[in-house]
């Protein structure tokens, strides 16, 4: 749920030469498992080449979508997927009609539709890339010409629900399936915002200057967890301002926040620095699992760790030494999903992984 701006080029950042082993092409579980990852078992590799990422749960637990990205396959931009959870042969279907690019699928109640971001309508390309080298930071796009869909299983378009000039994605559905949380710029800043499920009474939530996204719900429905970057210096306000005239942010500086759904008592849980992304809540409602690289003076690897909602209780869960991001608990809190670049041979691939969870 990246819920991020739900973008894995943060994977061409990382020296995929880490890998501890070579590709497995069997499936083997133990191969896919790092020392020390205790909370993983019968851990499965259901994706196999390209970028692969943001993989969310259908509420009965049996469906996957997901967002990849292929040029061995002719898919230069992300493009929206679902399939069958089967661990030995995960079979999918492409949802987006394949213009633009598309970002933040998510089951809708009912597991009959799917809601996603998607630039088709403004445009038939891929819409470019920010050019790194001449900024000389890594960032984020924020394309104005984002807006949230809801198709069906088959790709066809059944509701857009946002219809503005400005970034609106990162969409993810309330467990009551009432309610939908998303991030836009349509005030001038990046921040969250909720919706009805048929896109009517949208309210802004949260109003801190900074970038506010990824927000996920927690299991009764009454808090959200998100990613926040607090520029506080002059100098960080500027650069701030500046990538935004351009619909860009930099994702170098964030941290965990909780709220209730209305963006009432929100409070920073993590204070660790560098970037800290893509939380969600632990089954039990008083943890978060999310990614981060802050043990890493260089900004990699990034890894899976889990902290109480009062941020105490910090533990690292996953040991790759690449990228292991977008962690997310089936409804039943029984399995995790999440994309890594373990098992990839040592190329750019990130793929989607599963693993009983174990407490």
């Amino acid at each position: 749920m990246i819920r991020n701006v739900a973008l894995v080029i943060i994977t061409s950042l990382i020296l995929l030469s880490f890998s501890a082993f070579k590709k497995d092409e069997n499936n083997n579980s133990s191969s896919l498992l790092f020392d020390g990852e205790k909370h993983f078992k019968n851990i499965h590799q259901l994706t196999f080449g390209g970028d692969n990422a943001e993989a969310y749960w259908s509420w009965n637990g049996k469906m996957i979508t997901f967002q990849k990205t292929n040029p061995a396959e002719n898919i230069s931009c992300d493009r929206i997927y679902f399939g069958n959870y089967n661990p030995a042969k995960f079979n999918y279907i492409q949802i987006s009609n394949g213009l633009g690019r598309t970002t933040c699928s998510f089951f809708m109640p009912g597991d009959s539709e799917i809601i996603f971001a998607s630039t088709h309508a403004e445009m038939n390309d891929c819409p470019p890339v920010p050019d790194r080298k001449i900024l000389k930071k890594y960032v984020w796009p924020l394309y104005p010409e984002y807006d949230i869909y809801v198709a069906d299983l088959n790709g066809k378009i059944k509701h857009q629900l946002t219809k503005s000039k400005s970034y609106d994605a990162e969409a993810t559905v309330s467990p009551d399936g009432k309610t939908i949380v998303f991030t836009s710029t349509r005030n001038g800043d990046i921040d969250l915002y909720t919706m009805d499920i048929h896109g009517n009474n949208v309210q802004q939530i949260t109003h801190e200057l900074g970038y506010d996204g990824g927000a996920n719900f927690s299991p009764d429905g009454k808090q959200i967890v998100w990613r926040a970057s607090r520029p506080t210096t002059d100098e960080e306000k500027k650069e701030y301002a500046d990538l935004l005239q351009q619909n860009m942010v930099a994702p170098t500086h964030m941290e965990v926040f909780v709220a209730d759904i209305d963006g009432k008592n929100a409070k920073q849980i993590t204070h660790l620095g560098k970037a800290n992304w893509a939380p969600s809540f632990h089954p039990s409602g008083k943890k978060i699992i999310f990614a981060s690289n802050h043990e890493y003076e260089r900004g990699f690897p990034f890894n899976l760790y889990l902290i109480n909602i009062d941020g105490t209780g910090l533990e690292k869960i996953s040991h790759d030494g690449g990228f292991d991001a977008f962690p997310m608990f089936s409804w039943d809190g029984k399995k995790i999903i999440f994309s890594s670049n373990r098992n990839n041979g040592g190329t750019h691939d990130t793929n989607i992984f599963v693993a009983d969870w174990v407490e």
